[in-house]
């Protein structure tokens, strides 16, 4: 297993892997190639080729996905995109060229204007939260940029089995949602996290854990200062 594993939005590289994304009769499509129109060799991660995140622009509704390789550039999944309005963020680890994960707009058939859209998030004062009958107390230090941050996810009632080579997982999206942080467990044994944040604001992240076969999100809002 990968023992620390962060995954940072950098707008200062260019991506010489693209992606697109098309959405239509409740399948989204993605094609992959490099910037000479061949095929991207990827690498397992976190034992997948690849994951896709889709979230409403207001943060409302999150997905994780693996959609199923149907030929060497394209893959797809089913799902049902019930809002007005969604990003994409593809997480892949190619073993050529550089590939940093960028927000994609999934085209809808809605037309709305999104320089208008809001995300109204309110941050969590209590770290406490019980979804599907377990209970997760969210404990970590102040969210200040610039410094290397513990997520400590104490889940009181049940034993998360492994989901994905890991314990868990941290999906991080800003309320602009541009910037994306994927992160993992310290160790094996643990639902510990460690990232960092360089922007100031507000965020919403998602602690997925796995119980009894079905994997659970716990949302939280933060403001970074």
């Amino acid at each position: 297993m990968e023992q620390h594993h962060k995954n940072h939005i950098d707008t200062t590289v260019e991506n010489e892997i693209q992606v697109t994304i098309s959405y239509q009769n409740m399948v989204a499509k993605l094609h992959l190639e490099d910037d000479k129109g061949n095929v991207p060799e990827l690498e397992l991660n976190h034992e997948k080729l690849l994951h896709l995140i889709i979230v409403s622009e207001d943060l409302n509704e999150y997905f994780h996905l693996h959609p199923i390789q149907k030929n060497d550039k394209a893959y797809e999944i089913d799902i049902v995109l019930t809002g007005h309005s969604y990003k994409a963020f593809v997480d892949i680890r190619p073993k050529r060229g550089n590939y940093t994960i960028k927000g994609i707009t999934v085209p809808t058939d809605d037309n709305i204007d999104r320089h208008n859209l809001s995300t109204g998030l309110n941050v969590d004062e209590q770290g406490t939260k019980e979804i599907n009958g377990v209970i997760v107390e969210f404990q970590h230090d102040t969210f200040e940029t610039g410094k290397e941050l513990n997520l400590n996810f104490n889940i009181k009632n049940a034993i998360p089995e492994p989901y994905l080579g890991a314990l868990g997982h941290v999906v991080i999206i800003d309320e602009k949602v541009e910037d994306f942080i994927h992160v993992h467990p310290i160790s094996d044994e643990s639902t510990l996290f460690q990232t960092q944040f360089d922007k100031p604001g507000l965020y919403k992240l998602w602690a997925e854990f796995k119980f009894d076969g079905e994997v659970t999100a716990f949302p939280y809002v933060i403001k970074v200062v």
